[in-house]
């Protein structure tokens, strides 16, 4: 028996001892006790055949035929003259004396397992404490819990990344250091310790990372910044020594961490102050990061890659040169990253000769990589359920309405009043689109249910770095128009525009706050990186004179904008009645159709009447995008 087998059995062999201990004492329970009056009833009986005088003087153990031949005992009084060694003579009994007698083998055996067990529970005790024997359950907390991906098995390289070529450039330079260190230490230059992937979830920083291990061939230890932390204190700091002390076996390699913003958030900000678990592991990660690259560790080669979506909640000292050297973005893509994306993704999906990639990349605006890689996926769902071989265009088009708003609610029965009012609403808001010359123009229209939506007005965004304010004063209008619509068409508005009040509320705010674009001034209200990707409330860093004068510039913005899409909605209301018919009669429309007929053109006919089913259910509340 060698000592990992031990290790790993040692809990089934000391169960099978306490088994067979209690088992041995079971098998040996010694005679039952018997009233002394009952013993005396059997004995006038003579239904006593024989007794064994025990050493101690007066007790019996009692054999008889009263008892199936089971042994019994009894202790008799001092001086009983009817128990006497006469009187049981007498009565037929055979009177037996045992003398003391040594210990049994059954007793002995089980002393020799007590001592047993006792031993192999010292013996496991005193070896769980020592450090680096095995994988014993108390040591275990200690280990880190990377996972090491050896390049075999990595299977990806910066040719499977798209999207993403700034990246993609600044990286290149970790895989060829670790490639060829020698080019860079000839003249006295090193790589960056650790390098920080910062963007929105899903734009494929993790990607990132295991292409720079596939390029450059190295091991790959990836752990997430929540498997250091446990409840027990000290752990967290002993797991980042062990993962570094993997790394330096394995160098050269790359340590993957990400959502490092779990553990490497600003030190002092715990309820336990500077005794936080979380703190502490913090610490260990520090000096490890800034002092594994020293001298004794001269060609031992390990790059950090991390990934967090949260930079503005990381500690300044995990961010100081030495440690993280560099941020690296990985932005939503831009309409010709979206298209390469696109371009990968189906690569080993069958595509219609008729799908066309850039404008699905077009119409696709603020889709990470992971958004798109879903796409295509719903689309491939959505092709094989129909029974087709090949993906369509129309299979794109629908999956995208799928992942925005959630699939078709053809069952759902609405009130004509309803749908009328939902197709004003997404025709109002469309055609304001196409009569502001810098408005995004929508793609389509749809008064079909789908999810909490009873229709939408989907658009083509453009990707421009900067934006005017007539181009923000013209979105507002947009927002707003669906509301406007509501009151030039049927003379009264309806609960349905309470997402396009949120929207238009806060672009009007950022316009205040942020950009400068009202009479309140060019003030930064609004502390930069406070709500970085949407993330944590914006403090309020200025009086109560300026907050109302903001709250007044902001309700001057909406309301402008208001009368603006009221007026010119009223101008142009038969579009609007004529967009509405067309749209409840088809219930889609294309960007294209919604021009040609803004511009005179008339529609075909339709072989067969789509128009939405009538019943009888309650009234619904529209649902707008």
């Amino acid at each position: 028996m060698n000592a990992g087998w031990l290790g790993r059995w040692w809990k089934w062999l000391v169960g099978g001892a306490l088994a067979l201990l209690l088992g041995l004492t079971l098998l040996s329970p010694g005679p039952k006790e018997m009233p002394l009056s009952d013993f005396a009833e059997h004995l006038k009986g003579r239904r006593v055949e024989t007794a064994v005088l025990r050493p101690d003087g007066d007790t019996l153990e009692i054999h008889g035929l009263l008892v199936g031949h089971k042994p019994y005992q009894t202790r008799t009084l001092p001086g009983d003259p009817e128990l006497t060694f006469g009187e049981l003579q007498r009565r037929g009994v055979k009177v037996a004396y045992q003398p003391p007698s040594g210990m049994s083998w059954l007793t002995a055996l089980s002393w020799l397992l007590s001592f047993l067990l006792i031993g192999v529970l010292l013996y496991m005790l005193l070896r769980s404490r020592q450090m680096g024997s095995g994988d014993p359950a108390a040591n275990a907390f200690g280990k880190s819990r990377a996972s090491v991906v050896n390049i075999d098995r990595v299977g990806v390289t910066f040719a499977d990344v798209a999207g993403c070529e700034e990246a993609k450039a600044d990286l290149q330079e970790v895989v060829d250091f670790l490639r060829q260190p020698e080019k860079y230490r000839a003249l006295g230059a090193r790589i960056p310790h650790g390098l920080l992937l910062v963007g929105p979830p899903g734009s494929g920083k993790t990607l990132l990372a295991k292409a720079v291990a596939g390029e450059a061939g190295v091991p790959y230890f990836a752990v997430s910044g929540s498997d250091f932390v446990e409840m027990f204190v000290g752990v967290g700091a002993a797991r980042v020594r062990d993962l570094f002390e993997q790394a330096r076996k394995a160098a050269p390699c790359i340590i993957f961490m990400d959502e490092i913003d779990a553990v490497g958030r600003k030190r002092g900000t715990g309820m336990q102050g500077g005794n936080d678990e979380r703190e502490q592991t913090l610490n260990g990660l520090l000096v490890e990061m800034d002092g594994f690259r020293g001298e004794a560790d001269e060609g031992q080669d390990i790059i950090i890659l991390a990934a967090t979506n949260r930079p503005d909640v990381l500690d300044a000292a995990l961010l100081r040169p030495g440690r993280f050297d560099r941020q690296v973005v990985v932005d939503a893509p831009d309409a010709a990253g979206r298209e390469r994306i696109l371009r990968i993704h189906s690569r080993t999906k069958p595509l219609d000769p008729g799908v066309d990639l850039s404008v699905i990349a077009r119409r696709t605006a603020g889709m990470v990589g992971a958004d798109l890689e879903n796409l295509l996926n719903e689309a491939a769902l959505l092709a094989a359920r129909s029974g087709r071989g090949r993906i369509l265009m129309s299979d794109i088009d629908e999956a995208r309405d799928r992942v925005l708003m959630g699939p078709e609610r053809r069952s759902l029965v609405i009130q004509e009043a309803d749908r009328r009012i939902t197709a004003y609403h997404e025709v109002g808001h469309a055609l304001a689109a196409y009569l502001l010359p810098h408005a995004d123009k929508a793609h389509k229209l749809t008064v079909v249910p789908r999810g909490r939506a009873l229709g939408a007005a989907l658009y083509t965004p453009e990707d421009r770095l900067h934006l005017t304010r007539s181009a923000m004063l013209d979105r507002l209008c947009v927002a707003l128009a669906g509301h406007a619509a509501e009151q030039v068409a049927v003379g009264e508005i309806t609960t349905g525009a309470a997402n396009d009040f949120q929207q238009a509320t806060a672009l009007a705010r950022r316009m205040v706050t942020e950009w400068g674009m009202s009479e309140v001034g060019p003030l930064a209200l609004a502390e930069e990186g406070a709500s970085y990707l949407g993330y944590g409330p914006q403090p309020t860093n200025y009086s109560d004179q300026t907050a109302e004068a903001i709250d007044r510039a902001v309700s001057e913005l909406l309301n402008g904008q208001y009368r603006r899409a009221v007026d010119l909605l009223t101008e142009h209301a038969h579009l609007l009645h004529r967009l509405t018919d067309a749209l409840l009669a088809r219930e889609s429309l294309s960007g294209e159709e919604l021009a040609a007929m803004v511009q005179g053109a008339a529609l075909p006919a339709l072989g067969t009447a789509s128009a939405g089913a009538s019943g009888v259910r309650p009234r619904l509340k529209p649902g707008l995008a």
